[in-house]
């Protein structure tokens, strides 16, 4: 969970919001939804959608569910399900915060045959 938290920590709810969905972990999808019902209530509240991106949000140890598995012999081996409290706080930008743009890779350029080694 908390390696895809810190992938859209920061950044604009909607642009986070298209990053969990193309992000290929398993705790995306509880994580959408939660990012989805905070979208949904700043809009209540009157918030500019736009201008939303995430102020802050964390992930804390949740309740452990202990189950055993059986094992050889009559025997049985502990399984800890973990569960996570996630907070999430949304703030609302001066001014409207865009995707970042794509960096354009500088052209390599070729050194001239008179500045080769050995040459003069």
């Amino acid at each position: 969970m908390r390696l895809v938290v810190d992938l859209i920590r920061g950044k604009n709810a909607l642009h986070a919001l298209d990053l969990l969905s193309v992000t290929p972990k398993r705790a995306t999808g509880p994580l959408a939804k939660l990012l989805a019902s905070a979208i949904a209530n700043a809009k209540v509240k009157s918030a500019n959608v736009e201008n939303l991106f995430i102020s802050e949000i964390r992930v804390d140890g949740g309740q452990t569910l202990k189950r055993m598995i059986p094992g050889s012999r009559g025997s049985g081996f502990p399984i800890k399900k973990r569960t996570s409290h996630i907070v999430i706080v949304l703030d609302e930008a001066k001014k409207k915060i865009e995707a970042p743009k794509p960096v354009k890779k500088a052209a390599k350029t070729k050194t001239p045959a008179s500045t080769k080694r050995g040459e003069k």
